[in-house]
């Protein structure tokens, strides 16, 4: 199977660690540092996907565990896979579940063989081995598909989180191994290489490894250098975001990206707020993704060039400027701050989706705004500004 997936540099800020680069995909060119928004059950909360291209994204993410749970992979394929299924021409990244999987809160298992848990709908029992969560994936039809891992929440046991970061590596050499039988043709024959258009060649995706080791140097460094032997078309930087101070995630974030291939896309998942990823990209991280901005759009908090507001707040009731007077995305060019307020105190449909248009806006604006200073060489200087600011 032919791979159009490639990667490359096409910027460096000279007092940073920032790039800008273009990720070529089956599914299009994206432009990186990237913003992914998260569509969980193939689609994004609140929003459609002509909003989206409208909005500039051209690459989402998808979640495999729940994607797997209902509609269930086979279903996803049979209609055509998951581009045609959700209709969405353009590129989308999918999850190994593993993540999903850990925040179960004992509904899940972890053994050497993989993942053992019950579904959160119904109870019903199921396992997910590093093989499997690749043969999802790939009937699915992804064009970015991520190894299986194991995340652990902070704190966590220094033993604990060895024994992660160890396993996680083992399971990646088991993906690596999987995942090129299937290209190679040596897979067995139950196992699907994904949904076919008529009279195309077979698309293979990239396979991305994730790096695990906590907050520990060491571990990360250890965990790094064996993911990098394996040979993966990017890498993932998990376990961060989940509990430890931003000081310390933005420094193991740093130190694990200074030891992945310069030539290679890194993907820093599950971050963050706008102010986390002009730190990370800083750092040299390419790729993101958060439910952030939407499930804050939902639960009535907007970003703003002046700091997060709750719009439920009784100040907004009269208030007739839009949410962000330097914003032009059209909902601030369109509605005033009091009937936002007014559509989620009468609970309205469209409050959430003015709210959560806005903050994707936002969040890809802020994405631009980063690749520009980039590739000016200033991004030295728009970090400074950021950092000061309110």
């Amino acid at each position: 199977m032919s791979s159009p997936f490639r990667f490359e540099i096409v910027a460096r800020d000279p007092n940073t660690r920032a790039r800008a680069g273009l990720l070529h995909t089956p599914h299009g060119v994206i432009e990186t540092p990237v913003f992914m928004p998260v569509g969980t059950a193939a689609t994004v909360k609140a929003i459609d996907q002509d909003a989206l291209e409208e909005l500039g994204v051209r690459l989402l993410l998808a979640n495999t565990y729940h994607l797997y749970l209902r509609p269930g992979h086979e279903t996803v394929q049979q209609l055509g896979g998951l581009h045609r299924f959700m209709g969405w021409p353009h590129a989308i990244l999918t999850d190994s579940g593993g993540f999903q999987i850990m925040s179960l809160q004992g509904l899940g298992k972890v053994t050497e063989e993989g993942f053992h848990f019950r579904s959160h709908l119904d109870g019903s029992t199921h396992f997910l081995s590093p093989e499997d969560a690749v043969n999802v994936q790939l009937s699915l039809g992804a064009d970015i598909i991520m190894m299986l891992d194991q995340c652990l929440a902070y704190p966590a046991t220094e033993e604990a989180t060895r024994r992660a970061a160890r396993l996680t590596v083992r399971w990646a050499r088991r993906a690596r191994q999987h995942f090129d039988r299937i290209q190679t043709g040596d897979a067995p024959a139950s196992v699907s290489t994904g949904p076919r258009r008529p009279n195309s060649e077979p698309r293979a995706p990239a396979l991305f490894g994730i790096v695990q080791g906590g907050v520990d140097r060491e571990l990360r460094r250890e965990a790094a250098e064996q993911m990098v032997e394996l040979g993966f078309e990017g890498y993932a930087i998990g376990g961060l975001a989940v509990g430890e101070p931003k000081e310390v995630m933005y420094e193991i974030a740093e130190f694990t990206a200074s030891h992945l291939p310069e030539e290679r896309p890194r993907y820093l998942m599950g971050v963050g707020t706008p102010a986390d990823l002009v730190e990370c990209a800083a750092r040299g991280v390419d790729m993101f993704d958060c439910v952030l901005p939407t499930r804050n759009a939902r639960n009535a908090c907007l970003f703003t060039s002046q700091g997060r507001i709750s719009i439920r707040n009784a100040r907004y009731a009269c208030d007739p400027s839009p949410v962000d007077p330097t914003c032009l995305c059209r909902v601030c060019r369109r509605y005033s701050r009091g009937y936002l307020r007014h559509l989620f105190t009468a609970r309205e449909v469209l409050a959430a989706m003015l709210a959560t248009y806005h903050n994707l806006y936002f969040y890809l604006d802020t994405m631009m705004k980063i690749r520009q200073a980039i590739c000016s060489g200033e991004y030295g200087t728009y970090w400074s500004r950021v950092r000061t600011g309110p």
